[in-house]
């Protein structure tokens, strides 16, 4: 009977313990991990909340690149990482959907049950560009060209069961054309190689790519969004083309491993919340094409568990590959 009351009370007393530590938090600097490298959409959304969350906390927030495997590797050290608040991350649709879809066997994380979900961050519309050197000013033009040289041209990704290699698998399977994948550690790095012409096809989200769509030294030929982008009025959506398959934008959440309190989950998704309805928040986001979402963490999970199901029926239904 002792050791029973012993343990109760150690319970509660832990519990009190927690609750005063939530209370101060935070009051030393956070790691907000980036689960690919510098340079991609996923780096620029992560940067302009990560600036917004040091004002709103009080606390320097400092970001870490941990690129490859298509954000598994960043994604598996946020999971893994001390539940006390002082290491957060960023998940995408590669990381939290596609990722332990399309790579079952080897990504060690479970989506929902090993992070703490604390809100969603910014949607983005997808593209699919091309070096200048490929001789297609459209879609069909494109479409055309891949069936006239099979497996002939090369498409970039951010990595083996990243968004872009979903969007290149989906874009074959509904096009009926096929193209050899080479992926790289993440969308900077790939990115670099389609300026350099060294890779003719990039599909991306749209934010890293846009400059380069602007400048002329990519061309987009269609976007993946409910609807036309203002920045690129002139480039249809993949619906528009024809190739519904491959309409799906892509979104950004904030993370936690899993058993980070709910005060301290509850104090995050309130500084966010925030975070994503300043204006200057909203401009700079806007700059690159991305939407502020916001929300509860309830409705991230109920966001997250949606996709994942629907992505898997699609893998399913088109028999899609990703060796």
């Amino acid at each position: 009977m002792k050791i029973v009351r012993c343990w109760f009370g150690f319970l509660i007393v832990m519990m009190f313990c927690l609750k005063a530590v939530a209370q101060g938090y935070p009051n030393r600097p956070i790691t907000l991990i980036i689960p690919f490298p510098p340079g991609g959409s996923t780096d620029i959304v992560g940067r302009i909340v990560a600036e917004g969350l040091s004002k709103e906390l009080g606390q320097q927030v400092v970001v870490d690149n941990r690129g490859g495997a298509g954000g598994a590797i960043g994604a598996k050290a946020i999971s893994d990482a001390s539940p006390d608040g002082y290491t957060i991350g960023v998940a995408t649709v590669s990381t939290h959907v596609i990722n332990p879809i399309a790579q079952a066997k080897v990504v060690k994380y479970d989506p929902i049950n090993d992070f703490a979900l604390i809100s969603q961050l910014a949607g983005v519309p997808n593209v699919i560009s091309v070096h200048p050197g490929v001789p297609a000013h459209s879609m069909s033009e494109f479409i055309a060209y891949l069936k006239k040289n099979p497996s002939r041209v090369n498409y970039a990704t951010p990595g083996m069961g990243s968004l872009g290699h979903m969007m290149g698998e989906s874009f074959q399977f509904d096009a009926k054309v096929i193209m050899t994948h080479i992926p790289y550690r993440g969308a900077g790095p790939a990115l670099n190689d389609v300026l350099a012409g060294q890779v003719q096809v990039f599909f991306d989200n749209l934010p890293s790519s846009l400059p380069h769509i602007q400048s002329g030294k990519l061309r987009a030929l269609a976007v993946a969004s409910d609807k036309r982008v203002s920045a690129l009025p002139n480039v249809p959506t993949f619906a528009e083309a024809g190739l519904p398959l491959v309409n799906d934008s892509a979104w950004f959440g904030l993370v936690g491993p899993r058993q980070l309190s709910s005060d301290i989950v509850r104090r995050l998704n309130e500084a966010a919340s925030r975070v994503l309805a300043q204006p200057e928040v909203m401009k700079r986001l806007d700059g690159v094409t991305a939407i502020p979402i916001g929300g509860p963490s309830d409705a991230f999970r109920q966001a997250l568990l949606k996709h994942i199901g629907n992505t898997r029926k699609v893998v399913d239904a088109a028999k899609l590959t990703f060796e």
